[in-house]
């Protein structure tokens, strides 16, 4: 069984903590999201990821064709298979996002107190004295930034153009603030607390959906710019007519003031959120941002729904280690038990923010973020709130390796990762017959792949063939090939206390197992 962690309010020697870690096979309970982009698309290096702890892979459609990517998402496939390790797919669309397309793709130098002329006339060619813009009401605007985005890179403001010195009909002349030099192909121009008047599901995104998020059966949708719970809905809508992307999960990532004034209602529709933190800081002051994603990130922990953090480790896009205060950073949102979920981009496989996760989950204080999520609940609990909450309460109390809840629809497994307990939880998902009066189908991988998001959760497809609710010890149990996997994976040694939550018949009971050699 596992030692008591130490904490950090606890009395430390300073001298342990140049102690070196010690190695354990206990997983990192905090998840990863890794965009997968030009230098991290072969199939070694998407291996290297998968082995560095990326559990998602998200799929940028802001640039590159349906083809490019889904060579990059057969790469993943074989990935998966040489490292065993599972994977899930997020499809990022591009939303109300304003573009600059540099056709001829020559680099753009921007000159301090110069002046550039911002059109909707897409026509036109890209040049230092005029930016196309793929939108009409840009007269409206009265203070821009402009951000340049550069393959799967974190957005970098290169310039902005916050005086608005004429309008000319659709034009806006603007004074540029500072000298930049824009290279590449794609820019994105941000309209800081401004309303852009286009849809968030555009027809482009719309198509990239039906023709290749459909075939592919992704498991995640990140809806870029989610400004309403409407937004969110309207997608749902969307999926549900695709077949099997009714089961498409929603994270709603919210980038401006509108997602930020709306989030309680975009929080209560979407499956989870992406907190857009680089173009957050644009429409919030720099001091701002941290209270709005302890807040946010608060509230998502509460409803019990995964939170993916963005612009963490950016620095590693181009050198091998992070900044101390990236490291930090991650370390803080840890110990606050804010952070259930980070996306970064896989640019460079160096030291990765794995080894800082880990070391902020030891000291993580769960039996008080346990109580006061307890005291959040309040009473009375649903049912199965409170089988959850007692599942983590009895494997804190008897110290057990891990808790092994078996599930249909992934729900129960989701509400016990809500309460944070500090061992790993094995989500036994049981799959379910259904037809659609022409053929028979089973159900359950969608749920066991969107596992993967979710803090603390380690999903296994069980056989449908065994019942969840036996007890029997023979090789056929369900229960017996869990601990199996558990003994495989180095998480449950000889003499382990396992908790398990399962369903039987009508009644779900937490049981607590001693186990011999």
């Amino acid at each position: 069984m596992h030692s008591t962690n130490l904490l950090l309010e606890e009395p430390i020697r300073m001298a342990s903590i140049l102690e070196p870690s010690k190695t354990s096979f206990f997983p990192a309970m905090t998840k990863i999201v890794g965009t997968l982009g030009p230098k991290s698309r072969s199939v070694d290096t998407i291996s290297a990821c998968l082995k560095s702890g990326m559990s998602v892979a998200r799929f940028d459609f802001s640039w590159g064709d349906a083809a490019y990517h889904q060579e990059t998402l057969e790469n993943l496939k074989l990935a998966i298979k040489a490292t065993k390790k599972l994977c899930a797919v997020m499809l990022d669309t591009v939303g109300p996002e304003l573009q600059v397309v540099n056709k001829r793709e020559t680099p753009i130098s921007l000159e301090e107190n110069g002046t550039v002329v911002l059109t909707p006339h897409q026509g036109q060619e890209a040049s230092s004295s005029l930016l196309p813009i793929n939108f009409s009401g840009l007269a409206k605007v009265n203070t821009c930034l402009c951000l340049f985005y550069f393959f799967v890179r974190s957005n970098i403001l290169c310039c902005s153009f916050n005086t608005v010195s004429e309008v000319k009909g659709d034009d806006v002349v603007c004074i540029i603030k500072n000298t930049a030099t824009l290279a590449g192909s794609l820019f994105t121009l941000h309209c800081s607390q401004i309303h852009i008047d286009l849809p968030t599901l555009s027809d482009e995104d719309n198509d990239v959906i039906r023709k290749w998020g459909a075939p592919n059966k992704i498991d995640f949708l990140s809806l870029s710019y989610t400004r309403h719970a409407e937004d969110v809905r309207q997608a749902r809508e969307f999926l549900s007519k695709l077949g099997d992307l009714s089961q498409t999960q929603i994270f709603a990532k919210i980038e401006n003031v509108e997602g930020l004034n709306h989030f309680d209602e975009i929080l209560a529709e979407a499956d989870g959120i992406i907190l857009s933190r680089g173009n957050l800081g644009i429409d919030l002051p720099p001091e701002k941002v941290f209270l709005f994603q302890k807040s946010a990130l608060h509230k998502c922990n509460m409803a019990g729904k995964p939170a993916v953090v963005t612009r963490v480790v950016d620095s590693m896009t181009d050198n091998l280690r992070p900044t101390r205060a990236e490291a930090t950073d991650v370390a803080n949102a840890v110990l606050d038990g804010k952070l259930s979920t980070i996306l970064v981009a896989f640019e460079n496989l160096g030291y990765t923010c794995l080894p800082t996760v880990l070391q902020a989950e030891k000291v993580f204080n769960q039996d008080l973020y346990y109580k006061r999520t307890v005291k959040y609940v309040g009473e009375p609990m649903t049912h199965l709130e409170s089988i959850a909450s007692s599942a983590v309460r009895a494997a804190i109390k008897v110290k057990a390796s891990v808790i092994i809840c078996f599930t249909s629809s992934g729900r129960a497994a989701r509400l016990i990762a809500k309460y944070r307990p500090n061992m790993p939880v094995l989500s036994v998902v049981i799959p379910r017959l259904k037809t659609n009066q022409l053929k028979w189908s089973f159900t359950g991988a969608f749920e066991a792949r969107q596992s993967l998001i979710v803090r603390g959760l380690f999903p296994m497809l069980a056989d449908p063939r065994h019942p969840a609710e036996s007890t029997s010890a023979t090789n056929e149990s369900v229960l017996k090939v869990a601990l199996d996997h558990g003994k495989a994976s180095g998480v449950i040694k000889s003499h382990d206390r396992v908790v398990v939550c399962q369903k039987v018949g009508d009644s779900s009971v937490v049981k607590i197992i001693e186990l011999d050699d």
